[in-house]
């Protein structure tokens, strides 16, 4: 038995396909299977019903592969204790990212972090929140970038930046023409909304709620960019994270990006690690350099 094994295992539960759990493993089917005979050879027990079509778990499969998701993660653990004795900025470190944050602040941070530290590999990661909550149980990533503060006390939490909110209003709105807007001129108008599973949407709705404002029926969008090109065909108006706000704007666009009057309404970005984990001086060393990169905000 080896850990090689064990990842086949578990690319096997989670894909459901033997050909595609060998794609995702990077070697050919017979060598996938192969190596799972042996597996099931060793251990005296069946761990996939095989047929033509799909492949099922036994119960034993499904409890050793959450067995080879512990083995995996202590390795990744043994991995970090020498990586510090040797150097905290030197090694993998796999970071994952909310939709929401990471095409917008990783084009800011990532020259300065190869720069910093080059000899730190960074794998990025980008999924909704609950799914970064999971992996970062499991091990299978070390570092979150997200929304703060989630629905858990069981990792460890360090803010990074506060970022505004703007109001994108299409420029055939009305209020397109001020330079600025309070939270109280949303009263009774319509939003446009990101769909359920992402963060900011909770955000952005106890924002309007708190201004007086609904979400618009109908339509709910699956990414900051489907958003804009709402507004900019003036269907709706919607709040924009700060980061998400192009750097110039030109009068022949179709969208304004109006600031909110003093305080404007903000969420919270910031990392997560495991309790306790080895690598926290890497993740505070990553952390004040996102902090000096993000002071305009």
């Amino acid at each position: 038995m080896n850990f090689k094994d064990l990842e086949y295992l578990i690319a096997i539960e989670e894909e459901g396909h033997f050909n595609k759990a060998a794609q995702r493993c990077f070697v050919s089917q017979p060598t996938l299977s192969g190596q799972l005979k042996k597996l099931e050879e060793e251990l005296g027990v069946l761990l996939v019903e095989r047929s033509n079509r799909q492949v099922r778990m036994t119960e034993a499969g499904r409890t050793a592969a959450n067995q080879a998701r512990r083995i995996l993660a202590e390795k990744r653990v043994l991995k970090e204790i020498a990586q510090r004795y040797q150097d905290p900025m030197v090694g993998e470190l796999h970071v994952g990212l909310i939709p929401t944050v990471a095409p917008y602040l990783l084009p800011r941070i990532m020259p300065v972090l190869k720069k910093s530290y080059p000899n730190l590999k960074l794998w990025l990661h980008e999924y909704q929140t609950h799914t970064l909550l999971d992996k970062l149980r499991n091990a299978e990533l070390d570092l979150l970038i997200l929304a703060l503060p989630v629905d858990t006390d069981e990792f460890s939490e360090r803010d990074l930046f506060a970022e505004p909110f703007l109001l994108a209003v299409p420029t055939s709105e009305n209020l397109s023409k001020q330079n600025q807007i309070s939270l109280l001129e949303l009263n009774e108008r319509e939003m446009l909304l990101l769909e359920e599973g992402h963060c900011l949407r909770g955000q952005a709705l106890d924002i309007c709620f708190s201004a007086g404002a609904t979400e618009q029926q109908g339509f709910q969008a699956t990414s900051l960019e489907t958003l804009r090109h709402m507004v900019a065909e003036g269907m709706g108006m919607t709040l924009m994270p700060k980061l998400a706000v192009p750097t110039r704007t030109l009068k022949s666009d179709s969208i304004r990006y109006i600031p909110f009057k003093a305080p404007p309404p903000t969420r919270r970005i910031g990392i997560l690690y495991r309790q306790g984990s080895y690598r926290q001086a890497t993740f505070n060393s990553i952390a004040e350099l996102i902090q000096s990169q993000m002071k305009e905000l």
